[in-house]
């Protein structure tokens, strides 16, 4: 830099050197030496001031550069100004640390919340890297294998006894003893990387208290629906037993004791028959089988249905043509189920009932609309056994909605918004 400050003045030196001392009658030797110092003195100044000007800010960009590159994002320049380019550059380079720095410091309260967040879940979090080493564990890993997160730190998979989970399906429920427990282990597995290297993170959570509090609240719904349905039909039968035995105890018997008996015996065979109903509905709800899925053409699906129904004729309001791989009797059962509680509801008002479909994205949507006087009670639509039909075994809807989830689908059932009636939607993937 020092060198091109000094060519960029030397032409005029020289010709001032040539003019001072080629005409020596003209300028005394004193005079001479005199402007050639001066003019020297001049050009060096001159080229050591340009010469600093371009290199100190030079030095200052490249003492914040390595800063940064050390990772000190602190450091500014203060003579940053906008006088010139290196000035423009200067200010642009303490941009640059004010936004490093705060993308820093907001990386390190995200480590610093991660990182607390994993210490207080009750999930064994454990990261290893390509060569199966141990790089990250948590509170909750610790308490699992029973080991400090220094003693496992670098350990291999398989001394740990964990390496049979990096292999296989990336989801799985295992039964197994660790160290800090034995029962049913839900077992995740996922890549990631860091530094650019893969590394993969296994999620390892106790499923066995969640199934046994599931279980128990399971038992607890059956036994409460049991116990209803047995003494709604054990406690008239009971009663009319002690009125017969009573009945066939009295001397004199009565003159019409026999129609009596045939009474009190036809309620017995109503109520038993009701029951055995009640147990064969009950079995059929916990039997459904699993979907054997095979192409279905939603539009013909929909249109046998609708042509099953002869009490109130629907409309049918047509959409696209779609096929999708679905159990057709499933759901050939699911929608006579929701086209028979339309017409129901329709009846009731003299309304109408229309069935149709369309395509949502990578859905299928099926919906059956009524005009009958609406849901008054959506909390218990989905219960076993609830039901609010003259003779209905209340199973119907939930048969439905547990045929859509094995499908991957879901059932809802709604009031209209537009107007008076019930819609039932049907959504399946594609």
């Amino acid at each position: 830099m020092m060198l091109l400050a000094l060519a960029a003045g030397l032409p005029a030196v020289l010709v001032s050197m040539i003019i001072v001392w080629t005409d020596p009658a003209q300028y005394s030797l004193r005079l001479q030496w005199t402007l050639t110092l001066f003019i020297v003195g001049g050009w060096l100044g001159f080229a050591s001031a340009v010469h600093e000007r371009v290199a100190s800010p030079l030095r200052t960009l490249a003492n914040l550069l390595e800063a940064m590159r050390e990772g000190d994002y602190s450091i500014r320049a203060r003579s940053a100004k906008n006088e010139d380019a290196l000035g423009d550059v200067m200010q642009q380079v303490n941009a640059m640390g004010n936004t490093l720095q705060a993308q820093r410091l907001g990386a390190l309260e995200a480590t610093t919340l991660l990182r607390k967040v994993m210490e207080e879940i009750d999930v064994a979090v454990f990261a290893f890297d390509s060569a199966h080493r141990l790089r990250l564990v948590n509170r909750a890993g610790e308490r699992l294998l029973g080991q400090r997160s220094e003693r496992m730190m670098n350990a291999d998979a398989d001394s740990l006894g964990l390496g049979e989970y990096l292999e296989g399906e990336d989801d799985r429920t295992v039964q197994r003893s660790f160290p800090g427990g034995t029962g049913r282990w839900g077992v995740a597995r996922s890549v990631f990387r860091e530094g650019g290297l893969p590394h993969q993170l296994i999620v390892i959570t106790d499923l066995t208290r969640p199934l046994r509090e599931e279980e128990l609240q399971a038992w607890q719904r059956i036994v409460r629906v049991l116990g209803h349905e047995l003494n709604n039909s054990l406690t008239p039968i009971k009663s009319i037993a002690g009125s017969l035995e009573l009945l066939l105890s009295r001397e004199p018997k009565p003159d019409d004791w026999i129609d009596d008996m045939r009474r009190g015996l036809a309620v017995v065979a109503a109520r038993s028959e009701a029951l055995s109903r009640f147990m064969g509905a009950y079995a059929r709800l916990a039997k459904l089988p699993r979907p054997t899925f095979r192409a279905v053409e939603v539009g013909t699906l929909v249109e046998r249905v609708a042509g099953l129904e002869t009490r109130l004729k629907p409309a049918i309001e047509r959409g696209p043509e779609i096929r999708i791989q679905a159990d057709s009797d499933q759901l050939e059962q699911l929608l006579i189920n929701l086209l028979r509680n339309g017409v129901d509801a329709a009846r009731e008002t003299g309304g109408s009932v229309a069935v149709g479909w369309s395509r949502s994205g990578a859905q299928v949507e099926i919906w059956v609309k009524d005009e009958g006087p609406g849901l008054s009670n959506t909390n218990n639509l989905f219960v076993p056994f609830f039901t609010t039909k003259q003779g209905g075994s209340g199973i119907g809807l939930v048969l439905s909605r547990q045929i859509a989830e094995a499908h991957g689908g879901s059932l809802t059932l709604q009031n209209r918004p537009e107007g008076q009636g019930c819609e039932a939607r049907l959504v399946l993937p594609l």
